[in-house]
C-alpha cells in the first residue's frame, strides 16, 4: 500500500513547459503522458488515469507538450515530430529530476500515442513500456517497426475506425504487443466504467514492465 504521494508543479526544460510530477513513496517507475487533440496537463481523463497509476505505486509526469502560441495552431496537434521531440525533452529533463533512474513508460492518447511511439523508437534503451488510449499509432508511420518497448493498444469497442487503424499498427510492431478493446466505449471513454477499465489495463501493463524485478 502506498503510504504517501507528493505532487510537484514543475517546468520541463529547456522550454519551461508546465507540468505535474507526482511521486508516490517507493515508486518503481514513472509514466510520462503524451496528450493529444489539443489537450494539456489539465486533461481530466489523463489526470484520472494518472491517479490510478499513482495508487499502484507508479510516478507520473503530465506536462503541456506545446507552448501557448503553438497550441493556438491546430496543425500542431498532428505535428508528430514536434510532439515526439517534446517528449524526448521531457525524458532528458527526467534524468536530472527527482525521478532520475526510475524505469520509464509512456502513455499516449489520440495523436499523443503516435508521438509516444516515435519517442520510444528513438529511446529504445530508455523507454520500457508504452500504452496507447484511443490512439493513432498509425501516425507513427515507419517508427513502428523500431519500437522495442512492450506496447499495449487500448481502443473503445464502438470506435470502429480507430480499431481498424490500431489493428494495422499492431501488425507493424515487432515488440511484445497487445490490442485490448473495451466493450461499450467510444473514442473518449466517457461511458460509465470504461475509463476505469483503461486504468486497470494500463496499470497491469506498467507494473509488469516497470516494476521491481522486470526483465524488460
Amino acid at each position: 500500500m502506498v503510504s504517501s504521494t507528493l505532487t510537484h508543479d514543475i517546468s520541463v526544460m529547456p522550454r519551461g513547459l508546465p507540468g505535474f510530477l507526482t511521486l508516490p513513496e517507493a515508486a518503481t517507475g514513472i509514466v510520462v503522458f503524451a496528450h493529444g487533440s489539443g489537450s494539456s496537463r489539465l486533461s481530466p481523463r489523463n489526470q484520472h488515469v494518472a491517479q490510478g497509476l499513482n495508487k499502484a505505486g507508479l510516478a507520473t509526469l503530465l506536462f503541456d507538450l506545446l507552448l501557448p502560441q503553438e497550441a493556438d495552431d491546430r496543425r500542431n496537434v498532428f505535428n508528430i515530430p514536434l510532439l515526439a521531440t517534446r517528449l524526448e525533452e521531457a525524458l532528458n529533463w527526467l534524468s536530472g529530476s527527482k525521478a532520475a533512474r526510475m524505469s520509464v513508460g509512456l502513455f499516449g492518447a489520440s495523436t499523443g500515442a503516435a508521438a509516444a511511439l516515435v519517442a520510444a523508437a528513438r529511446h529504445a534503451d530508455e523507454v520500457r513500456a508504452v500504452v496507447s488510449r484511443g490512439g493513432r499509432p498509425d501516425l507513427a508511420a515507419t517508427a513502428l517497426v523500431r519500437v522495442k518497448a512492450p506496447t499495449l493498444l487500448i481502443v473503445g469497442g464502438y470506435d470502429d475506425e480507430v480499431i481498424r487503424l490500431n489493428e494495422a499498427a499492431l501488425a507493424e510492431l515487432h515488440c511484445e504487443k497487445r490490442l485490448e478493446i473495451v466493450p461499450g466505449a467510444t473514442h473518449l471513454f466517457e461511458e460509465h466504467g470504461t475509463l476505469d477499465a483503461v486504468i486497470e489495463l494500463a496499470t497491469a501493463w506498467f507494473v509488469r514492465f516497470l516494476g521491481k524485478g522486470s526483465e524488460t
